[in-house]
């Protein structure tokens, strides 16, 4: 069997997407995305559950429906309605969620809730403006991982990658590695040099998912072609004494926002979504990867709209009459120019 040499496409069949116009002064060269099945053009993607956690606490226990604005047809708010992935797709172990009205208490109990849970700080309660605002929503989830491949991978050569124009770090397995290290992972299908895929196990439930390939396909496209091709797949599956794996480190901080859904009033209610917020920091090196993530929805009620009706005001100048039912005199009349002198003669 031929070398077997896999360097990388897709981590997780959970990372990698963004969303259109979330990092324009990047020139989309990494786009975060809403859904797994959002599409976009950016090279680098990155999709995490954690702002659909939120989108779905907001929509079944605030909103109490699908999330439409009255002006406004938003297809990102469409795609995640569908809540195509939900809290019972991910142990509970490994994510935190908080709601109620903006105020102090409010973020101590979230920071003592993550504390508590993971042992962890927020990257995003402090930009927040935390005054009591009894108009105001919070919607607040994290999502935390951090597990250990099965053995530890050799950390390799650095070497290229892609066209990118410096050298990364590499680890995996090569012909001095222990052969104990080819138990770390599976081989799901190889075709060819280009398209490959294996499994990586890890000492908890997690396992690492990679795909090599030159497709251009929304995730859920991506997840389900490696579903195809392995049930398809009739080569050896085992990982052999000649095969090879290569993988870069990747080490990864991202935060975006989803205007597309912020500063429309949602229709049948008075809410209207004021800032989104999407946290993504991913690690993964020859020992494992770590996850944390964090998002969060802040929503406040609408302004009263502004009537063109007619305004009675009575502020300057006015004459006030009383008179009883049925007759055709006043028994009173004021003439009103100074409300302060008049006032100043009450007893």
């Amino acid at each position: 069997m031929k070398k077997l040499l896999i360097s990388l496409a897709i981590l997780f069949a959970a990372l990698i997407g963004f969303m259109p116009n979330a990092m324009a002064e990047e020139h989309q060269s990494i786009d975060v995305l809403p859904t797994m099945n959002w599409t976009s053009s950016a090279p680098n993607r990155i999709w995490v559950g954690t702002f659909q956690i939120v989108w779905n606490e907001f929509m079944d226990n605030i909103v109490k429906k699908p999330i439409k604005f009255i002006d406004y047809n938003s297809q990102v708010a469409k795609a995640l309605n569908k809540q195509d992935f939900k809290k019972n797709d991910i142990n509970e172990d490994s994510y935190y969620t908080k709601y109620g009205t903006v105020s102090p208490e409010l973020k101590t109990a979230i920071e003592e809730g993550i504390k508590e849970k993971f042992n962890e700080t927020s990257d995003i309660l402090d930009t927040m403006d935390w005054t009591y605002n009894p108009e105001k929503i919070l919607v607040y989830a994290m999502l935390k991982k951090d597990f250990k491949f099965l053995k530890a991978f050799d950390k390799l050569q650095p070497g290229m990658f892609a066209q990118n124009s410096a050298p990364v770090e590499y680890f995996g397995i090569n012909s001095d590695s222990n052969k104990k290290l080819d138990k770390n992972l599976k081989v799901l299908f190889y075709n060819n040099e280009n398209d490959f895929a294996v499994k990586v196990y890890t000492q908890d439930n997690d396992m690492v998912l990679l795909y090599r390939t030159n497709d251009d396909v929304t995730f859920d496209k991506y997840y389900k072609d490696i579903e195809k091709k392995t049930k398809k797949y009739k080569g050896d599956k085992d990982f052999k004494a000649e095969d090879e794996l290569k993988i870069p480190n990747i080490n990864l901080y991202k935060e975006t926002s989803f205007k597309d859904v912020e500063g429309h009033q949602i229709k049948g209610t008075d809410f209207k979504i004021d800032r989104t917020i999407e946290t993504i920091d991913f690690k993964m090196d020859n020992e494992g990867v770590e996850l944390k993530s964090e998002a969060a929805i802040i929503a406040k009620m609408c302004a009263l709209p502004i009537m063109d009706g007619r305004r009675f005001y009575f502020t300057d100048n006015f004459v006030l009459f009383l008179i009883e039912k049925g007759q055709k005199t006043p028994y009173y009349a004021m003439k009103v120019s100074d409300v302060e002198t008049l006032n100043k003669t009450g007893r």
